[in-house]
């Protein structure tokens, strides 16, 4: 019931008698909204607040009911239709559960996933084992799943170690190329670098995307002290030195370990 009346309020919005920007909307144009709302989702979990997450969740859900309604306008798929091809795969990739396919661990359950994913997809005419990991994702979870693909044919390296020396190689010809201060070569290098650095990460299973986030959060945690501290002793930011601001950085840090919930 509470889904038909969000299928029926966005049919509404969509009608002549609805909103002029909810009519002028196409999936092409909802594109960046669902990136957005999901990364919102991301950030309720964060916080620990139910009602935040709810609030947001509803808000993606908004988005998958947005393009459906866009689809049955078209004659071209239906909530319906939404709903029944991810409940069909579900019920497809989950043997185990819905069929006779005996499991003995969490492992066994995702060689079954892959397994399922590549006989599915080999319909959908895809010419390298790299397909269908889609541009408009991060460069950082990107780049992993690249990655993720090409060492489930063994390409990759026998363990971290061998990552972590492609890293310092990487990172001397970046070094290299600040001499050159050449700006496209610099990026090339500097792209380098990252993507061996994503390598690392994989191998100590830790997703880079959110190891960046929480490392952004916690720079803009202690910069936020640097600016009250400023403030405090009624001093301008641009006023201050570079050493200044690295004592009360440190201070920052020493604070925030004691106090991890500030």
């Amino acid at each position: 019931m509470s889904l038909q009346r969000l299928l029926d309020i966005m049919e509404k919005l969509r009608s002549p008698e609805g909103c002029p920007w909810d009519r002028e909307q196409t999936h092409q144009s909802l594109k960046r909204n669902l990136l957005e709302e999901t990364y919102e989702v991301l950030e309720a979990i964060d916080t620990n607040d139910p009602a935040i997450l709810v609030d947001e969740l509803g808000d993606v859900l908004l988005q998958v009911v947005f393009h459906a309604q866009i689809g049955k306008e078209s004659g071209t798929f239906t909530m319906d239709d939404v709903i029944n091809a991810v409940s069909d795969k579900l019920v497809r990739r989950h043997p185990h559960v819905f069929a006779d396919v005996q499991v003995d661990s969490v492992s066994d359950v995702l060689e079954n996933w892959d397994a399922i994913k590549k006989t599915e997809k080999a319909s959908e005419n895809r010419t390298s084992l790299l397909d269908g990991v889609p541009k408009e994702f991060p460069a950082l979870m990107r780049a992993e799943k690249i990655q993720k693909k090409a060492a489930k044919v063994g390409f990759e390296w026998d363990d971290i170690h061998g990552a972590i020396d492609k890293f310092h190689e990487e990172l001397g010809e970046f070094r290299d190329a600040i001499q050159e201060n050449d700006p496209e070569h610099l990026t090339e290098e500097l792209g380098d670098l990252l993507f061996a650095l994503v390598n690392i990460a994989r191998y100590v299973k830790v997703d880079p995307e959110l190891a960046l986030q929480q490392s952004t959060a916690k720079f803009v945690q202690r910069f936020h002290y640097i600016e009250k501290q400023a403030e405090h002793s009624n001093r301008n930011l641009e006023d201050m030195s570079l050493e200044e601001m690295d004592k009360l950085w440190n201070e920052a840090k020493a604070y925030f370990r004691k106090n991890p919930h500030s």
